[in-house]
């Protein structure tokens, strides 16, 4: 049996947002361990020092939530077009500004907010019924 439009889009509105709860997650588990491992350039990520990368608990944990956001996503595209999903997860660029500017006090310019607030009218504009 063929769920109902809605339900099925209010389902997948409610695994984008796991999926983005995820995603954000990873993102500050991940900064948080590089900011444990140090600056590393492209060519120390393809020796050793890789391990000293994703041995760390926190990177070792982003990349795990990750993956799973990933398996998620993939849930939701298939329940909805791609179109629709992808744009959601932008809301994601919100969350992880506030939550960097809270936990790493990285600076929040006037152009990230700016950039933030189109962000969420271009999200906005999705979800919408014409």
């Amino acid at each position: 049996m063929k769920e109902e439009k809605g339900v099925n889009k209010m389902n997948v509105l409610a695994i984008v947002g796991i999926v983005v709860v995820m995603g954000v997650s990873a993102q500050i588990f991940m900064k948080r361990g590089m900011n444990e491992v140090g600056e590393v350039s492209l060519k120390e990520m393809i020796s050793p020092k890789i391990f000293n990368v994703f041995l760390n608990k926190f990177v070792f944990v982003g990349v795990a939530l990750y993956g799973l956001s990933s398996v998620l996503y993939l849930v939701a595209i298939s329940m909805e077009d791609v179109s629709f999903v992808y744009p959601l997860i932008g809301s994601a660029y919100i969350l992880t500004t506030v939550f960097a500017w809270i936990f790493f006090r990285e600076k929040v310019t006037t152009m990230k907010i700016i950039g933030i607030l189109l962000i969420s009218v271009g999200a906005y504009f999705v979800v919408m019924k014409w």
